[in-house]
């Protein structure tokens, strides 16, 4: 089982094998001081969001403990994203739900959204969507969707809205697409 330190909000896995095996089924993480990796040719430790480190103990592919090595559970996990991020069932139920349908999802924060999705991977494709969370609390604006329409085309990539029903444990996307008349 591979394993990981809880150090404050981040989950780092410093074996450096153990972080080439997790990089490597599915682009987890970062490698610590690596911009840009190409594959698994790295020697560093990988540092986890504390979404993907959620998942990954979830799915049993990732075991946490402190750092005086006292193990983490997963409803600890739980509640420190909870303290984390502002609506985490919302945005864990996008995350997993894209995860588990194959995608590489990668925090958005550059792109403005909450999430970068690629199909393949970082460094082998470029993310096709961007996906942002939309609760039903949120207001919607025409100019908010022109803006990230408009930052979605200038990157190359498709505005997703991801609708998480978190009671019903679903997700509905609805995309959008601009073109030039």
């Amino acid at each position: 089982m591979i394993s990981g330190r809880l150090v404050e909000n981040r989950i780092v896995v410093w074996d450096v094998s153990y972080s080439k095996t997790l990089f490597g089924s599915g682009y987890y993480g970062k490698p610590l001081g690596i911009l840009k990796p190409k594959g698994t040719e790295f020697d560093a430790p990988l540092v986890l969001d504390l979404i993907e480190g959620c998942y990954l103990v979830e799915n049993k592919k990732l075991e946490v403990s402190h750092i005086d090595g006292k193990p983490v559970s997963l409803a600890k996990i739980k509640r420190i994203c909870k303290m984390q991020y502002v609506d985490f069932d919302a945005d864990y139920l996008v995350y997993q739900n894209l995860r588990d349908k194959g995608y590489v999802v990668t925090p958005g924060i550059k792109f403005g959204c909450d999430f970068a999705v690629y199909e393949q991977g970082p460094g082998i494709d470029h993310a096709p969507y961007l996906v942002q969370v939309f609760r039903a609390t949120d207001d919607l604006a025409a100019t908010g969707i022109v803006l990230a329409g408009r930052l979605a085309t200038t990157v190359k990539k498709q505005f997703i809205l991801a609708i998480p029903k978190v009671k019903q444990k679903k997700v509905e996307f609805v995309g959008f697409d601009w073109w030039r008349a």
